[in-house]
């Protein structure tokens, strides 16, 4: 099939590779030229494994293509992705659709064969509706027909999660553009996907609250963790007593900072605006957003009862900053409250992470990017591994730190307790 992905972020560049790979035609389109002039020469703008290797593949067989041209790749493709941000509006919770809605517009204009066209992009219900509205202003019904496809990748498992997806949510009441999708995904579904066909609004809800309740999970362990950490309970034997509940699981019951990510944050909040708008009260998810919000300081206020409140030019490291392992991503990571707040109380804080400088700390005098792990803990007071990337699990810290009474502030509780009980080395870990 002859697909066209607008939009080059995580959803449509990964989904557009994906797409190539099962053999169908891709035009990838970004009104950034400079991100598509390094897409076609192999330099890919995300952290995302094994990306970098489908990416070349299916360029140089010629089923993946980029272009900054919309109105060209609109014309030679009959199913159309809609792939673009919807962040939070400032000052509110709602999300910005401007991104949908001006592709939209661009997508009327350049209508004159059928196109089925499908949002992927995570948006509030009823947003379908709206795009259908614009669309039709210029164009016949009976040439287009809008669709929502949400997409549930993770970040850092992208293309595993593409190929071996839970389920496949199509939101379409049009039987034929129906049988189409299914046609497009049946290679996924023939490997245990489940095929689930909604209505428009059905598709769109069930993103969100998925989402929401993903992230009422963290947030929910994370409390538990508190209270673990006030009676001396393991919060992991909790987390592995509910989760073989298989009414409950145990997939998002680590306790551990905020949650963070492009995700889980912006849609926490739009799902409440939304339900505002429809005048429902949705209290789970405001508490959850609190919770989470209220996290980092918890954990704050911990590092300063380790450091004994004396945290000026005390050296601090960073292991990991990202929002979580295996991605580039540092939207609404814990770590842009921490790292900024000891920087403030004059600390002197080195951070690594695997995926490299980042400019959030770049106006921060006494923050500093380590070129490795050794020296962003050399002679440090205080290590706090803050992600949970594999680099940080086998690590011999009296080798790297020769500093007498340095602490260990675990949180991601990665390493192992026991090598920690009869040690010099204070060691603290999350929900314990």
């Amino acid at each position: 099939m002859k697909l066209c992905m607008i939009g080059t972020g995580y959803v449509g560049l990964v989904s557009g590779v994906c797409f190539a790979d099962l053999g169908n035609d891709v035009i990838c389109v970004d009104k950034d030229h400079d991100k598509i002039t390094k897409l076609k020469k192999g330099i890919i703008p995300i952290y995302e494994p094994g990306l970098e290797e489908l990416v070349k593949k299916n360029y140089k067989s010629k089923r993946l293509s980029f272009t900054s041209n919309i109105s060209e790749a609109i014309k030679k493709s009959n199913i159309i992705f809609i792939c673009v941000g919807t962040p939070t509006k400032k000052n509110s919770n709602a999300a910005d659709l401007s991104q949908i809605f001006n592709v939209a517009n661009e997508i009327s204009k350049n209508i004159k064969s059928f196109k089925i066209i499908i949002n992927k992009s995570t948006v509030p219900v009823t947003t379908g509706d709206d795009v259908e509205k614009i669309i039709s202003k210029k164009v016949s019904k009976n040439l287009f027909s809008v669709v929502s496809n949400p997409e549930f990748l993770r970040e850092g498992e992208a293309i595993r999660d593409f190929i071996y997806p839970d389920r496949i949510v199509i939101g379409t009441s049009n039987k034929k553009t129906n049988r189409v999708l299914k046609s497009l995904y049946t290679p996924l579904i023939s490997k245990g996907a489940k095929y689930i066909n909604t209505s428009r609004r059905g598709a769109e809800l069930i993103k969100y609250a998925s989402n929401a309740f993903l992230a009422t999970k963290i947030s929910f362990i994370n409390e538990i963790a508190n209270l673990c950490e006030k009676t001396n309970v393991n919060v992991e034997h909790i987390s592995i007593g509910m989760g073989l509940d298989k009414r409950i699981g145990g997939r998002f019951l680590r306790a551990g900072p905020a949650y963070g990510g492009s995700c889980f944050p912006k849609d926490t909040r739009a799902i409440v605006d939304t339900g505002s708008k429809f005048k429902t009260n949705l209290s789970i998810i405001k508490t959850v957003i609190k919770s989470n919000k209220d996290r980092s300081k918890l954990l704050l206020n911990r590092v300063k009862k380790m450091l004994k409140n004396k945290i000026r030019n005390k050296k601090i490291c960073f292991l990991g900053v990202t929002f979580k392992a295996n991605t580039d991503d540092m939207r609404e990571s814990s770590s842009l409250t921490m790292i900024p707040y000891l920087a403030k109380k004059n600390a002197k804080v080195f951070y690594y992470d695997p995926s490299g400088f980042k400019k959030e700390f770049k106006k921060f005098k006494n923050v500093f990017n380590a070129s490795s792990i050794k020296d962003a803990c050399k002679d440090s007071d205080l290590i706090i591994i803050h992600t949970e990337w594999n680099d940080f699990k086998l690590l011999n810290f009296k080798n790297l730190n020769k500093k007498k009474n340095f602490i260990i502030y675990d949180m991601r509780n990665i390493l192992p307790n026991e090598k920690f009980k009869k040690g010099k080395v204070k060691y603290f870990r999350i929900g314990s």
